[in-house]
């Protein structure tokens, strides 16, 4: 549940659920560690925030966001996949542990092998920001458009995704998890098809938990691999990806583990054209 456990320590499931009431708060949030969580826990002005490392993943993208952080002036650390769910802040804050660090968050004791709350208690020490955050590239992106198929968009979060999107694939850097294992967090609104990253699954299996909550919708959904595309960037996922895991409406399709993301996509495109016609 998004409440919080004391006056200055926040538990959200997705970093995206905050605003100018957080400022100068220490948050401990379901979202993974990449740059573009980063940057949203940036805008906030925290004190310091406790994410999820996703795995690490490609080019330790999961932890990514904890340099920036360092950048942005605030304290900030991860904890270990597989001892929390991911887009859980509740069982992270429960039974996180930490498994990096950036330097601010060394500098007031934060170090890897502590619970989350130990590290969370000792962030309330750090400074808040005044900078301004350092610049994030656009977000979401097209990246093919034909005229008997639907568009294909990239969304580095399912935050980003809009009523606009209904008759669109949507590539998403976004972790496959529900966010606090709640369904109609699945995706705020319909749309083709929607890839995520799994995050590395981790303990309880987080990280595919969209794709059957998909299902019930009608929408095809996949994950692609963690280590084959860096969370936290759709055109990563877009370019590398590797599918690891489909729902049985993608399934249905013509989908299948171990295909690329394109290849899924033409899929979805071609049964969804066939069904157009």
């Amino acid at each position: 549940m998004n409440i919080p456990e004391s006056q200055d320590l926040l538990v959200l499931d997705s970093v995206t659920r905050m605003d100018e009431r957080h400022r100068g708060k220490v948050l401990v949030a379901g979202s993974h560690g990449g740059v573009y969580a980063a940057y949203l826990a940036a805008l906030g002005r925290l004190r310091g925030v406790i994410l999820n490392d996703a795995g690490g993943g490609k080019e330790n993208a999961g932890i990514g966001g904890l340099p920036y952080l360092d950048e942005a002036g605030i304290a900030a650390a991860t904890i270990s996949h597989r001892s929390a769910r991911i887009g859980d802040g509740a069982d992270m804050l429960a039974r996180g542990v930490i498994s990096h660090v950036n330097e601010r968050a060394a500098t007031v004791g934060c170090k890897p092998g502590m619970a989350c709350a130990d590290c969370a208690a000792l962030l309330a020490a750090a400074s808040i920001p005044e900078r301004e955050p350092p610049p994030k590239r656009e977000s979401r992106f097209r990246l093919r458009a034909g005229p008997a198929e639907p568009e294909v968009w990239g969304i580095d979060s399912a935050s980003l995704v809009t009523p606009d999107d209904k008759d669109k694939i949507l590539i998403v850097g976004s972790h496959g998890q529900l966010l606090g294992g709640r369904p109609e967090t699945a995706l705020k609104y319909d749309a083709v098809a929607a890839v995520y990253n799994d995050a590395g699954n981790g303990i309880d299996g987080a990280g595919t938990s969209r794709l059957p909550a998909l299902d019930a919708r009608g929408i095809a959904a996949a994950t692609v691999a963690h280590h084959s595309a860096r969370i936290g960037d759709a055109r990563s996922s877009w370019d590398d990806g590797v599918i690891t895991h489909v729902n049985k409406t993608a399934e249905a399709m013509g989908a299948k583990p171990g295909m690329t993301a394109q290849a899924f996509v033409d899929c979805i495109a071609k049964a969804w054209a066939a069904r157009s016609r």
